[in-house]
């Protein structure tokens, strides 16, 4: 793609058309409005996951991807997915310390990470360091403030006993998670990192309920542990965006139902309001 061209919506829609995390495909939009892809960029996904992301950038453009992660499992995942695209590297590295020289990236996406590691300073201050003057850098977080019907268990847990379930099938938005950010803490903690902030959002307000137990809680491990039968499996493969289904397809009638409730959400929802993400670009000053 040619410097200064964004990516049409068309596009992103196409790509997150049978995603069931209505949260995620609004995390997408952001990441994509944030970081504008060229040709000649150099971008890295830290962690990269099972390279969603990464598959998403090399569709749209042949910028040279870098992505990296600590767990081998989700590497080899990524791994086997991105084999036939080029300049896709994935690496075993870790956000605290990561081996890539100093100014070596036009852009870093620390998307849903910040909130396991206990030291997000050091993530943000290494990420400063890897890029370049004047890259960007998208982050996405949970937000202190979610919606109740995103997970009530933890909300109903939180307002009468101070708690929350970190773990398992019934652990929702706070699913091994250190913390969860207010637009305040996120924005304090991109600043002290050296970043200059050019845009803040919140994003996903109206949701399915219990959505994050029924995709993340059930969902996910029936995915993983390939129970599903073959057309859902395929609808649900966030690698596959050519994959079509059967109108009568669960995944399909379960992902409309859901865009139903999505399409009451913008793509900033404002800082008081009850939402499942928050979101900032900061800006590597130019030296």
């Amino acid at each position: 793609m040619p410097p200064g061209q964004a990516i049409e919506w068309d596009t992103i829609a196409f790509m997150t058309r049978n995603e069931a995390d209505m949260a995620f495909k609004r995390r997408v939009k952001t990441i994509f409005d944030f970081i504008e892809p060229s040709d000649d960029m150099r971008i890295l996904d830290l962690p990269c996951g099972r390279g969603f992301y990464l598959h998403m950038f090399r569709h749209v453009s042949e910028c040279e991807l870098i992505g990296a992660d600590l767990d081998w499992n989700v590497l080899r995942t990524a791994k086997r997915a991105l084999a036939k695209y080029p300049r896709i590297h994935v690496n075993h590295a870790s956000i605290v310390d990561m081996p890539f020289a100093r100014d070596s990236f036009d852009a870093v996406i620390l998307s849903e990470v910040l909130e396991h590691i206990n030291d997000d300073g050091r993530a943000l201050e290494e990420a400063f360091r890897v890029l370049k003057p004047g890259g960007a850098l998208a982050v996405t977080v949970p937000h202190a403030n979610y919606p109740f019907w995103w997970d009530p268990i933890n909300k109903v847990l939180e307002a009468l006993f101070n708690w929350h379930i970190k773990s398992g099938p019934l652990a929702g938005l706070w699913a091994n998670h250190v913390r969860l950010y207010t637009a305040s803490q996120l924005r304090l903690a991109v600043e002290a990192a050296g970043f200059h902030i050019e845009e803040e959002r919140a994003l996903t307000h109206y949701c399915f309920p219990f959505i994050h137990n029924l995709v993340y809680g059930l969902g996910k491990p029936l995915l993983e542990s390939r129970m599903l039968p073959g057309s859902m499996l395929a609808l649900a493969d966030r690698h596959d965006f050519e994959a079509k289904g059967g109108r009568l397809n669960p995944v399909r009638l379960g992902v409309a139902l859901f865009n139903a409730f999505d399409r009451g959400n913008s793509p900033d929802e404002g800082p008081d309001r009850a939402t499942v993400n928050l979101a900032i670009k900061g800006r590597k000053p130019n030296e």
